[in-house]
């Protein structure tokens, strides 16, 4: 390959990591609003407030601490894995 074309792949890599970056913290932010919002539904539905909102809100942000704790192993994982490939091109 010619070295334009190298760092055309490499802009692509790069350019799709930080696509799954932006994709990750986006599901991390509505699973929060899903869960407070269905909270707060259920309660006007079964007269319980606040508890059921207080309880999406928990819900909500476990699934956000969990999704950003994946993207972050995710993340560290491509940057070993490019680290790997750099020292095995010796560049």
């Amino acid at each position: 390959m010619t070295d334009g074309q190298d760092e055309k792949k490499s802009r692509t890599g790069a350019d799709a990591g930080k696509g799954a970056v932006y994709q990750g913290a986006f599901e991390a932010v509505v699973a929060l609003l899903i869960a407070a919002g269905l909270g707060y539904w259920m309660d006007g539905y079964f007269e319980t407030a606040p508890w059921l909102l207080l309880t999406g809100i928990a819900i909500g942000f476990a699934s956000f601490t969990v999704r950003l704790v994946r993207l972050g192993r995710w993340m560290r994982h491509q940057v070993s894995d490019d680290t790997t490939k750099t020292d095995e091109n010796g560049l």
